[in-house]
């Protein structure tokens, strides 16, 4: 288990409201910002806020460059890409799959393959390409259980595939596909076969090296690892990012304009920048990216090993816990170590999740009730309805302690609601 010293780092859990600190639970949502991202951010605002040195040439200028281009060897040093010029800087995982959507060159027929139970922002810009006739989309379905169906993904390959885009961690329960086997068997199918990661739930808690696996690109948030909001990385292999002009199955730019150019005419087609700048239209975020490397190595000393670990002691003890309740219902594989860092479940009588939500809310325990970006999973189950799920998720400055308060809240809001509504019967969640 990892030391309480960790929390000393982040002052907002050493507040109280009701004379009761908090308890956050909802890392999966947005984790927590310690005082070195923070101080990285405030003094770019402090003592340095000026443009980088693409725009201007100036001691401002010249310090913010240099903290970008750190920020980029940071990033590219916490997912071991080969080089920093594969790091694009976007706003979120949302953005850099929108990237991918709208630049990588398909052809008519294409088909895309993602899982069955997608975040909306791996979901969306397929089913909006599809509706434009440019490709065929595709799900995998999962076993029972909710764990990844190679044989699915088997029977779902074919000729057309020529994109696989998948959620490594799923933020619905915490499960993390076989990447490495998956990539493998694409592979084996049709080596030009390209896949797409959304790391947004995988890179915060867990070793995730590009290189191993072998993986085309990969999109994640920052303000899912301790960093600042708005913020979102693109890993691109560096094969994708050649010359649009000369290379016709590099990556097409997407957003362009400001800080993407070398030239342009008034008649002839932009000289763009190379990659990354080519994809970074616009006066960027510098204090997120600055936020963004000291993020990175922020996680990085921690150690990813030791907080998957810390997180799977606590899993273990919250699944052992709500397990003692027939009213709870929990999504996914029943193995904790299986579902990382989520514990997320249904309330199986009508009106218990918002009853026992309440509860959590009187006690400080912060835990996201409903859907999660995941409706198509739901919709899919038939329990979107009238049974909204609570998801508890965890990260490295959480506790044993704060475990055990939020397993006694659980049960004296499921007792209570149980003597005030003796009639109200379990149901069978899943249709």
């Amino acid at each position: 288990m990892l030391t309480g010293h960790i929390r000393d780092d982040f002052p907002c859990l050493r507040q109280e409201r009701n004379g009761k600190p908090p308890v956050y639970f909802d890392n999966a949502c947005m984790t927590l910002k310690p005082n070195p991202v923070v101080d990285a951010m405030m003094n770019y605002y402090r003592y340095f806020p000026g443009c980088s040195g693409h725009r201007s040439q100036h001691w401002f200028a010249e310090e913010v460059g240099q903290r970008v281009q750190q920020a980029r060897e940071d990033i590219a040093k916490l997912i071991n890409a080969r080089s920093p010029r594969e790091i694009i800087f976007t706003r979120n995982t949302s953005e850099g799959i929108n990237l991918i959507a709208r630049s990588f060159r398909f052809r008519q027929g294409d088909i895309v393959l993602t899982t069955d139970r997608e975040h909306n922002s791996n979901l969306c810009p397929w089913r909006n390409l599809e509706a434009e006739g440019i490709i065929r989309h595709y799900p995998i379905f999962s076993n029972a259980d909710n764990t990844f169906s190679i044989e699915q993904l088997k029977h779902a390959l074919s000729e057309r595939v020529r994109l696989v885009s998948l959620v490594h961690t799923s933020n619905l329960d915490g499960y993390t596909i076989p990447a490495e086997e998956i990539i493998r068997v694409c592979r084996s199918y049709n080596p030009q076969i390209r896949i797409l990661l959304d790391g947004a739930q995988s890179v915060p808690h867990q070793v995730v090296d590009v290189q191993k696996l072998d993986v085309d690109f990969l999109a994640f948030s920052v303000h899912k690892m301790c960093g600042p909001t708005g913020m979102g990385v693109l890993y691109v292999k560096q094969e994708w990012l050649a010359d649009p002009k000369t290379n016709q199955e590099s990556l097409k730019y997407f957003l362009v304009g400001g800080g993407t150019v070398e030239d342009t005419t008034l008649n002839g087609f932009p000289d763009y920048l190379s990659a990354p700048e080519g994809f970074e239209a616009g006066l960027q975020d510098y204090a997120g990216i600055i936020g963004a490397g000291a993020a990175a190595r922020y996680v990085m000393g921690i150690g990813r090993e030791q907080i998957a670990l810390h997180e799977h002691e606590l899993n273990k003890y919250l699944t052992n816990q709500l397990a003692r309740h027939e009213e709870i219902e929990i999504i996914g594989p029943q193995d904790p170590v299986l579902r990382g860092s989520v514990i997320c479940f249904f309330a199986r009588k009508t009106g218990l999740a918002e009853y026992i939500v309440d509860w959590y809310d009187r006690y400080n325990i912060m835990v996201r009730a409903g859907w999660f970006c995941v409706h198509s999973w739901f919709n899919m189950k038939k329990a979107i309805r009238d049974f909204p799920a609570i998801r508890a998720s965890l990260y490295c400055y959480n506790t044993l302690a704060e475990c055990k308060t939020f397993a006694e809240v659980t049960s004296l809001a499921i007792k209570d609601f149980n003597e005030k509504h003796p009639n109200r019967r379990l149901e069978k969640v899943y249709g």
